[in-house]
């Protein structure tokens, strides 16, 4: 049980620490390694790969392989328990889910693994909680702001809140100053454009100026009403 709670409180230190949850998703099946290990080269040590990604398993494994306990890995998109127990067969420690999902939280629970529950209305978070969730992805978040998780934190000072959707450079710190404890998203850390353009390089770039602007938003953050 010792080690089952070391392995949740690792991925949630390192996820709050870091401050960033950054997301691969892909339509088409690729080797996912250098994407992976761009991100960790920009100082991400937690990694979330969906579920959706063609031959997410496979990834899985390999990533595993090369990184150990250098990273944490999270399955996204996690809606079963039996996708949830196939991505941690294969390597995943973290389950994040788009919606409150009890098995989803269940699973993660009995195999001591994290569970980032997604939810956006207080009734939501509060059933993640009590089920058992680690910390809230809060989805979409640009549809509340930033000030919306200072709303959730009032009434839920305990929560930890990751906003994910529609999150930029511009509004991540205030997002954090507003009461979020990391930001996530997907397009904002893996711009395939912009990978076509200048190289896995503005990856690395790109996590590294997220990191830096939670860890100053986070040196400024005021204590919340």
């Amino acid at each position: 049980m010792e080690h089952e709670n070391s392995t949740r409180d690792r991925a949630v230190a390192l996820t709050k620490s870091t401050g960033v949850l950054p997301a691969i998703k892909f339509k088409q099946k690729e080797n996912l390694l250098p994407y992976v290990q761009a991100m960790y080269d920009g100082g991400a040590r937690v990694v979330e790969v969906t579920m959706t990604t063609p031959g997410v398993l496979d990834a899985f494994r390999q990533i595993s392989a090369e990184f150990g306990d250098r990273l944490v890995l999270a399955a996204g998109t996690v809606l079963t328990a039996a996708a949830a127990e196939a991505a941690i067969a294969a390597g995943a420690r973290i389950l994040v889910s788009p919606a409150v999902v009890p098995e989803v939280i269940a699973a993660a629970r009995t195999y001591g693994v994290a569970c980032y529950a997604g939810a956006f209305t207080a009734t939501e978070c509060l059933t993640a909680m009590r089920a058992g969730a680690d910390m809230l992805k809060i989805f979409p978040a640009a549809l509340g702001g930033p000030r919306y998780m200072t709303n959730l934190r009032m009434v839920f000072p305990e929560a930890n809140l990751i906003p994910s959707g529609g999150i930029d450079p511009e509004t991540a710190g205030q997002f954090i100053c507003c009461g979020a404890c990391a930001v996530s998203g997907a397009r904002n850390f893996l711009d395939r454009g912009q990978v076509e353009i200048h190289g896995l390089k503005w990856i690395t770039e790109r996590i590294a100026q997220y990191i830096a602007i939670v860890a100053q938003a986070k040196a400024r953050a005021e204590e919340l009403p």
